[in-house]
């Protein structure tokens, strides 16, 4: 499955001439339904096991695929299924090497998540030559580090994200960086220490975003509290150890662990009450990091400056959408798949298609020239960028008169917007095959 993946997208990139300058990988979970025990599969294939599923069904096994879409267009080049408990950080190497091959003597930029950070990965990926963006895992940096930056020292990135292109200028979601260095330390002493760039990116929406996530905890937080201490020494909590419990059920709920402080006390007739207040400090604290996070990379400072390598990471989107359009418009009805060996063709077939939708995507984006918008798909008329899904809903309304020996089949066009996506595909709707195969 492998091989035909790698030569379906090796052959893409030569037929459509793809750049493949920078690639984005990710990886996504699918629960399955049933028992598929471990001694019923095929070792030689992906197998179904209990891993950590994206859409939280911990009580379902699962298999994975890793997707590898191009920045040109959005297209999934490579794919690839696995083990339903594999870690996605141990799957990494592998896929760079699997993208080496496809592209060939082409240098290219591999975009992932925080799972590409691990010091074995960096080290393949510098002893390979392929550079890389992702974001630094969370622990990795401490928010000391974010509270000691200096916003108004950070320079401004000239970039909008599409979904504020037509919003006004102080509605839209901006974005400030500085930059330093990370080191990454090996499990042995006698490892080398690797030092790459670490740019430091501030998201004005982030921080509106944890903004209000906090002060939604705080007010949750606040009316349970103030509805225990008003319960404190009644029937459900009678004891001092009641109410610290659940206080602490209260804290790990609405995660206010880290600000809240209590003190419950008891009178002389041994009657419990709850003290407490969110300490000012700690708010103040995390609120000074808020919408800073941190992406790493390997790009020499001459070929990408800070803002840069935020823009290139951005186009990590990409992939994420291609998991939507194989989940969704792509998404295969309820089958009964026996063997796991049956599982993972089936998902490769999927990535297969995905391929090809996207494939018709850019091409109809392509030929409409540099604004890549129509009319005509939706009722309204307004002037769109197509998506795999209209184009495909528009063309899926074409009908096939069957025809005789001497009388050749003929597609009926009803709508005038089917004709111009077929010219826009440059598609020959007059070369049916006859006779039937």
């Amino acid at each position: 499955m492998e091989h035909i993946a790698g030569t379906v997208g090796a052959r893409a990139i030569g037929e459509f001439g793809i750049d493949v300058s920078r690639l984005h990988w990710d990886m996504t979970s699918m629960s399955v339904h049933g028992a598929y025990p471990a001694e019923g599969q095929d070792e030689g294939f992906p197998v179904i096991g209990y891993g950590h599923p994206k859409d939280r069904r911990t009580d379902l096994k699962q298999v994975q695929a890793g997707l590898a879409v191009a920045a040109d267009g959005s297209i999934p080049l490579h794919a690839r299924v696995f083990d339903g408990p594999t870690a996605e950080v141990s799957q990494i190497v592998g896929a760079m090497k699997d993208l080496r091959t496809m592209a060939g003597p082409c240098d290219f930029l591999m975009v992932a998540d925080s799972k590409l950070v691990s010091y074995a990965n960096v080290t393949a990926l510098l002893a390979a030559g392929v550079q890389f963006v992702a974001p630094a895992p969370a622990a990795q940096v401490k928010g000391e580090v974010y509270a000691a930056l200096d916003l108004e020292q950070a320079s401004i990135v000239d970039w909008v994200p599409d979904r504020d292109a037509d919003k006004p200028a102080e509605q839209r979601e901006s974005y400030r960086v500085l930059e330093d260095t990370h080191t990454l330390k090996g499990p042995r002493k006698s490892d080398p220490v690797l030092t790459v760039r670490r740019i430091l990116v501030h998201s004005t929406a982030n921080a509106a975003g944890q903004q209000a996530a906090r002060d939604k905890h705080l007010a949750k937080a606040t009316e349970e509290l103030n509805k225990l201490a008003g319960s404190a020494g009644g029937r459900h909590y009678k004891s001092a150890e009641k109410n610290n419990a659940r206080v602490g059920v209260i804290t790990s709920k609405r995660r206010v662990t880290s600000c809240l402080r209590y003190h419950v006390t008891e009178d002389d007739s041994g009657v419990p009450a709850l003290e407490w207040h969110f300490d000012d400090g700690v708010l103040q604290a995390e609120a000074a990091v808020d919408g800073w996070y941190a992406l790493l990379t390997t790009l020499p400072a001459e070929q990408a400056d800070p803002g840069q390598v935020l823009i290139h990471y951005k186009g990590q989107g990409a992939v994420e959408r291609r998991y939507h359009d194989f989940k969704g418009p792509l998404a295969v009805a309820p089958v009964f798949v026996q063997h796991n060996r049956r599982v993972a063709a089936l998902i490769q077939v999927i990535c297969l298609a995905l391929l090809v939708f996207c494939l018709i995507e850019r091409q109809v984006r392509r030929a409409l020239g540099p604004e890549q918008t129509m009319t005509g798909l939706y009722p309204d008329n307004r002037r769109v960028r197509p998506t795999g899904r209209v184009i495909f809903y528009h063309l899926g309304e074409l009908t096939l008169r069957i025809g005789h020996i001497t009388d050749p089949p003929t597609v009926q066009i009803t709508r005038g917007v089917q004709l111009h996506l077929l010219d826009l595909l440059d598609t020959d709707i007059g070369q049916t095959r006859w006779p039937p195969t």
